[in-house]
Order: C-alpha cells, then structure tokens, then sequence
C-alpha cells in the first residue's frame, strides 16, 4: 500500500514538473503589449500614495487584464485607462506619446495653443478652467479661472480625458479652436468662443517697480507658471527691482496653476534665510522636507496675492511664506490641490503621472480639496489682464496699503 502511495505521488510530482516546463515559456512569452500594460502595472504598484489602491484587489485587477487579448496600441492605452480609472483620482493618469511630449515641452519652454491651464473639478467631474496664461489668446478672449469648458471643436468634454482635451486645445500657431464656455456655471450665458492659437511662453515673469506710492517704492512680480527657469526669472527680476530702488514687494501668484514641485521649492528659497519649505508623506507615512539653506535675496517686506486659481506649486511656496512668517497673505481661498505626482516613460515614448505623495505646509497643514486662506480675505471679481495693478486690482491696492503701512516697515528695519 505504501509503495502505491509512493509511486502515485512520484507520478503527481513528474506530471507538474512535465507541465511547468512545458507551459512556462509559453505563458512568460508577453506580447509587446502585455508587456507595456505590465510595466505600467508595476510603476503604480510600486508608487502610487494610496497602497489599498481604491480599496481593491490591484493583483486580482492584473491577472484580469492580462487575458485580454490586446490587438494592438491603441487597445492597450485603453486597457491602462480603464485600469488607472479603477483608482478614482484624476491627477494618476496615462500620457500618450504626443501628451507626453507636449507636457515636456510645456514644463521646460514654451507650446502653441490657447494659453488655458485646466482641471477635472474633483466634485463635479466637469472641464473647468483654473486660469489663463497671462497676455495667451484664452485671456483677451475674456476666459476666466473656474469657467466651465463644454466643448472643444464640438466635441463634448465629458468624453475626453484631462489630456484628451489640453491635446485638443494645442495646435499650429496661427489655426483656430472653437471652445463652448459656460461661465461660473451660469447656465444662461453659455457660448462658442473661436480662438486663434498663438506660440506662448510658458514660464513668464513680469515685473516692474511702481514709484507712484510716496512712501515707499514697491517691486511687483507676477509668475504665471512654476517651469525650470522659474527661479532664474525670478532672481533676475529681484535683482533688478533691489538695483532700481524697491523697498518693498508684491509676488502676485493669482491664477498659478503650478507645475514642478522643485520649482516651487527653489522659488521659495529666494525668499527665506532658513526653515522648512515643504513636507511630504508617502504611502509608509514617511516624511520628507525640503529646506531653505542659504540668504534670501532680499529681507525687505513682502505680500503675496494668491486667489482660487492659485494651485499646487503656487501653494506650496504660499504656504511656506505664510508659515514662516516670511509674507502675508491676500486675496481669495486657494485652489486646493496637496497631491504630488511623478513622471515615468514608457518604452514606447508614453508617459504615466502617478500621484507618490501628498505635501503638507511648514506648520503641517494638509490643503488638499481644503485650499490655503490668506491672512486677509478680499473679495475681487474677474479683472482682465490690463486692470491688474490698478485702481480695479482691488487685492492689489490691500497689497499696497499693508506694504505702505508703518508698522510693516518698521517691523523689516
């Protein structure tokens, strides 16, 4: 009886070692395909902040896409969609080669398009616009931060992805763009805007010095976007200004969507002698800080005017001002975005954003969906690009009356 034992389990054994060498290669033959799925599988597997991944099994999701059979690239992209949707966050996303691309050009240099920074609203699903590029064909055609975009070309944006639609906005200088435009959800004002694309810088600093005020001669600068060039803008525009007399300074950051978070770190450290600039937390729970370690350029008083279009980078050098007591805060509630995402390529020329972090302020301060409040709320309805700075800025002239005030400048002596 033991010896049939023996040779039944000895046979058992022979059959699975006959089947794994026999049917492993074959099942470890992935497709290119299955194998760019896999890949971005793994990047988000290992990265993503969230480790229960939406509250599902994200092995039982592999095993499941995986036996689809994927024709071809286009099917793929669309498996990795649909596997990147399961998470329920928008900013974890696919780039396709040409959205990659387009990113990297739009992060280190400049692109042709409307000149409109945009975000899926996290409440309601919709296309909204956070701000327009400064002086960018979507400003003089009188978008605004928080307008609803309902369609682009006739297409409707709730079938498009984020990048789906920025991709559809961008084109040849000089071709047009048909945009429908729900202003501020009034549902009564909904019209097409057709806008001219144009080449448009993407990493602008303005900068003047207003000598109007008696008192004291104010720097005012305004950054639109935290690209790779930003501190190096910035410190040129600082510069200048300390060489023409300014005494005081207005960092205007309204309507900064962001862009990359070392930017913003290295912006922050012109301004501050030392501190925290920015914590982060990882899925473990792990922080991290980013520090200010050198002089700032300047110690003179400063004000920084932020609004709801101030956003993710933008927040984080606002909350680190605001924090170390460095500046004061005026204008509207911010954006509201505290989540950090990194870049990976693929090997095809793809791209995946995986959120790997969250950010809090100096103090701690978690601004996700919750936004940063300044240290003076005012009130200020939609301005155009040439009313900023004047007597219609009204967060501008609170920034002016703080900075004018004797106990600001007393408090910088």
């Amino acid at each position: 009886m033991r010896k049939s034992k023996f040779w039944v389990s000895l046979l058992v054994i022979f059959t699975l070692i006959f089947h794994y060498f026999a049917w492993t290669p074959t099942a470890l033959a992935f497709t290119q395909d299955q194998k760019l799925l896999l890949q971005s599988w793994r990047l988000v597997n290992q990265s993503y902040l969230d480790d229960t991944f939406n509250h599902q099994n994200w092995w039982l999701l592999r095993q499941k896409l995986l036996k689809r059979p994927l024709k071809n690239r286009q099917e793929t992209y669309d498996t990795i969609d649909e596997m990147l949707a399961t998470l329920d966050e928008p900013f974890t996303r696919l780039l396709r080669p040409d959205q990659y691309h387009n990113l990297q050009v739009s992060t280190s240099g400049e692109l042709s398009g409307v000149g409109l920074q945009i975000n899926i609203n996290p409440e309601t699903g919709n296309l909204e616009v956070v701000s327009p590029l400064a002086g960018s064909p979507a400003e003089m055609a009188g978008i605004k931060s928080r307008d609803r975009i309902l369609a682009i070309d006739g297409v409707d944006t709730s079938t498009l992805t984020l990048d789906e639609a920025a991709n559809k906005m961008r084109g040849p200088s000089g071709t047009q763009v048909s945009l429908t435009i729900q202003p501020n959800q009034d549902q009564d004002n909904i019209h097409q805007i057709d806008i001219t694309r144009e080449r448009i810088s993407l990493s602008p600093v303005f900068a003047n010095l207003d000598d109007h005020i008696d008192s004291v001669p104010i720097g005012y600068i305004r950054l639109n976007q935290f690209s790779a060039n930003a501190a190096e803008d910035i410190t040129g525009a600082v510069q200048d200004l300390e060489n023409k007399g300014a005494q005081a300074y207005i960092l205007d950051l309204r309507n900064n969507p962001g862009g990359l978070l070392q930017a913003g770190i290295e912006v922050a450290r012109l301004w501050i002698d030392d501190g925290t600039i920015v914590y982060t937390v990882n899925r473990q729970g792990v922080q991290d800080s980013f520090n200010a370690f050198g002089s700032a350029l300047t110690e003179d008083p400063l004000v920084v005017l932020v609004n709801q279009g101030t956003a993710s980078a933008s927040e984080i050098l606002a909350g680190a001002l605001q924090d170390n007591g460095r500046a004061i805060l005026i204008g509207e509630k911010t954006f509201g975005k505290g989540l950090i995402q990194s870049l990976f390529e693929l090997p095809d020329g793809a791209g995946l954003a995986i959120t790997v972090a969250k950010y809090e302020t100096p103090d701690h301060k978690d601004i996700h969906q919750l936004g940063i409040t300044p240290d003076e709320v005012v009130a200020q309805e939609p301005i155009s690009y040439q009313q900023i700075g004047t007597d219609s800025d009204l967060q501008y002239q609170a920034a002016i009356k703080v900075l004018t005030s004797n106990t600001v400048l007393a408090d910088a002596t």
